[in-house]
């Protein structure tokens, strides 16, 4: 076991554990927007910093849910140099995203009543924190979407900027990972519509052969009889109505 101090605390915590899973796991907070467990960390909305001294002395500003722990290692999870870095943060996502209730609510926490930067025009909520397409990648194994482009060009898209990504089952595992409600999702009759910031999809829905409702899209039905190797007609009925 690796032995660290957060905010005064002596902890323990297993040697490949991060800054950020050790704090949660001990019920100390940390903000963030990008990081899930489901999958691999990845750094994006830097709200999740934090100041560490090493046993060796060195201090700096880390991405907690990237650092992993380490023996001697202190860490300090509001400083004077952490709260600036997070109000900067907040700030320049609050112009991204104006109309976010997510990232408002959370600029409120961190003391930011407005931003200093000028706002987005046709903001979309999307931080491009790419939760999304890490577990469509990453859990689901399709990579129907991604982010595209450079700088201020960076969005979120599907292949080629269609309406249509031939990879998409219509799961919906990106709207609820989705931190800001970015990406969203309506089931209406036979039909699911999935909407991304600047594309969207429709896809059909399997009724069940007991009770006549609509419970999943047929795409994704198919996607998951041939991965698993079982029959189509192993998902004839949905879960509510199976024995």
């Amino acid at each position: 076991m690796v032995k660290l101090t957060i905010n005064g605390r002596e902890l323990q915590a297993e040697p490949e554990a991060t800054v950020l899973e050790v704090a949660r796991d001990n019920n100390i907070y940390i903000p963030t927007l990008c990081h899930n467990e489901g999958v691999d960390p990845y750094g994006a909305c830097r709200l999740c910093m934090v100041e560490i001294t090493t046993a060796g002395g060195r201090e700096r500003l880390v991405a907690s849910c990237l650092y992993p722990v380490e023996d001697g290692l202190e860490v300090k999870t509001r400083t004077e140099k952490v709260d600036n870095v997070r109000r900067t943060v907040i700030e320049l996502l609050l112009a991204r995203c104006p109309d976010s209730e997510v990232i408002q609510d959370m600029a409120k926490q961190l003391g930011v009543d407005k931003a200093r930067f000028k706002p987005q025009k046709d903001n979309n909520k999307c931080i491009l924190c790419a939760l999304c397409a890490r577990v469509c990648q990453e859990v689901i194994g399709v990579s129907a979407i991604s982010l595209a482009n450079r700088g201020v060009e960076r969005e979120l898209t599907t292949p080629f900027n269609e309406d249509y990504s031939e990879a998409c089952i219509g799961c919906g595992s990106c709207v609820y990972v989705c931190p800001t409600h970015a990406i969203t999702m309506v089931d209406t009759g036979e039909t699911r519509l999935v909407k991304w910031p600047h594309n969207q999809m429709e896809f059909k829905l399997r009724k069940c052969n007991v009770c006549g409702n609509a419970w999943v899209p047929e795409k994704q039905i198919e996607y998951i009889a041939r991965i698993s190797g079982t029959s189509l007609e192993d998902y004839a009925a949905c879960p509510d109505c199976r024995d």
